[in-house]
C-alpha cells in the first residue's frame, strides 16, 4: 500500500486558510488546465461542475467556481458524508468507546437472525440487509422511500427493520441506510441527541480542522443523517479529504486513530457496476490509482485523496448519472497531470 504523505515541514496547516500557490514546475499544467477547462465547459445537457478544488503537497494550487458560486458557498455532500461517518467512528474508536468488530447494539437486531450483525459489517456495506440504492424508481428505492418516504422520519429504524437476505460480511450491497444505522449507532453512544451529536461533529472534527461552514442534518428523531446531508463549502470539503491525506494526522494533533485512514483504503470489493471503483470502509477506492481512495457523492461530488502524488482533489456538481463517467475522465486527466513522487 502506498505510503501516506506528511505534512511537508514549515507549511502552515490549512486551518485557518489555504496556503495557495502555483503548481510546482515538475507538474504538468499544460495537462491540467485542459482539464479543468474541459471540467468548466460541460454541456448544458451533461449537469453543472460547480466546484472544484486542488490541493497538492499541503498548497492550494487550483480553484474554479461555475458563475454564481464561490469560495464561500456551500455545496451538498451527498454520500460524501458517508465518508465523514467513517471519521465519526475512528474519533470514537481512538476514544475507546466501540470496538467495531462487535455486535452492532441496534435494538432492530436483537432476538432476529440480524443479531450477529458487526460493526465491522456495516462499514464494509456488508450487513447482509436487503436494500436497493436506487435514486430513480420510487416503486423499488429504499433509498428514496427512506429519506422522502416511509422511513422519512427515523431513517435508521427504516432501515434497521429491512429483512436478512445474506449471512452478516458476506455480501457487498452499497446501502445508504447502512450508513444510517452508523450513525444512530455513533448518536447512541454520544448521547444528548441531536444536539449532542452537532456538539460532537463540530468538537471533535470540523472545528479542529476550520471547516467553520460544515453544516450536518439530522432527522424527525435527531439521528445525523450521514448518508447524505453535510453541507460545506468546497475548501472544507477539502480540508476534510486532507486529514485523511495526513494519516488522520493534523496541526501535530491525532484526530484519527493509527491505521484507521488505512483500513478505510484497504479493498474489499470490486463494484460490479462500471466504472468499477473499488471499494474499502465507507471510502471508495480509484483502483487506477495505487493507494488512492475518495469519497463519492450522488451528483458527482468527489473527495478524492492520492497518497502517490500527494494530492487532494474536491469536485461538486450537478451532474446526472449518464454524464459522471465523462466527469471522471476529465478528473483523471487532471489527477495524472501531477507527478507520482514515488
Amino acid at each position: 500500500m502506498i505510503e501516506l504523505r506528511k505534512h511537508p515541514l514549515g507549511e502552515l496547516w490549512p486551518t485557518h486558510a489555504w496556503p495557495v500557490s502555483n503548481p510546482e514546475s515538475e507538474v504538468d499544467a499544460v495537462a491540467a488546465e485542459a482539464a479543468l477547462q474541459a471540467i468548466r465547459e460541460t454541456p448544458d445537457d451533461a449537469g453543472v461542475p460547480l466546484a472544484t478544488v486542488v490541493v497538492h503537497r499541503g498548497r492550494m494550487v487550483y480553484e474554479q467556481y461555475a458563475p454564481g458560486f464561490d469560495s464561500a458557498s456551500t455545496f451538498i455532500s451527498w454520500s460524501v458524508a458517508k465518508s465523514i461517518v467513517h471519521a465519526v467512528f475512528g474519533v470514537l474508536v481512538g476514544d475507546g468507546r466501540i470496538d467495531i468488530d462487535a455486535l452492532a447494539p441496534v435494538p432492530e437486531f436483537v432476538g432476529t437472525n440480524k443479531a450477529s450483525i458487526t460493526v465491522r459489517d456495516l462499514l464494509a456495506m456488508k450487513p447482509g440487509l436487503e436494500f436497493n440504492e436506487d435514486y430513480v424508481d420510487e416503486s423499488t428505492s429504499h433509498c428514496i422511500d427512506m429519506l422522502f418516504g416511509a422511513g422519512n422520519n427515523d431513517h435508521a429504524h427504516y432501515a434497521a427493520s429491512q429483512l436478512l437476505l445474506h449471512p452478516p460480511g458476506t455480501v457487498w450491497n452499497y446501502a445508504s441506510g447502512t450508513t444510517n444505522i452508523l450513525a444512530r449507532i455513533a448518536g447512541d453512544i454520544v448521547g444528548g441527541g441531536e444536539q449532542g451529536m452537532r456538539d460532537f461533529l463540530n468538537d471533535r472534527l470540523f472545528a479542529p480542522l476550520g471547516m467553520t461552514s460544515a453544516e450536518p442534518k439530522f432527522d424527525a428523531a435527531g439521528t445525523f443523517v450521514g448518508s447524505s446531508y453535510v453541507f460545506a463549502t468546497a475548501q472544507d470539503f477539502a480540508r476534510f479529504g486532507y486529514l485523511y491525506a495526513r494519516d488522520g494526522l493534523w496541526a501535530g494533533r491525532r484526530l484519527l486513530p493509527t491505521g484507521w485512514v488505512d483500513y478505510a483504503r484497504t479493498l474489499g470489493v470490486v463494484d460490479p457496476d462500471p466504472p468499477h471503483f473499488g471499494y474499502g470502509a465507507h471510502w471508495w477506492i480509484w483502483t487506477d490509482q495505487p493507494g488512492s481512495f475518495a469519497a463519492h457523492g450522488y451528483e458527482g461530488q468527489y473527495v478524492i485523496v492520492i497518497p502517490e502524488r500527494d494530492l487532494v482533489v474536491v469536485q461538486l456538481s450537478k451532474v446526472p448519472s449518464a454524464f459522471r463517467p465523462p466527469l471522471v475522465a476529465k478528473l483523471r486527466r487532471l489527477i495524472n497531470a501531477f507527478p507520482s513522487l514515488g
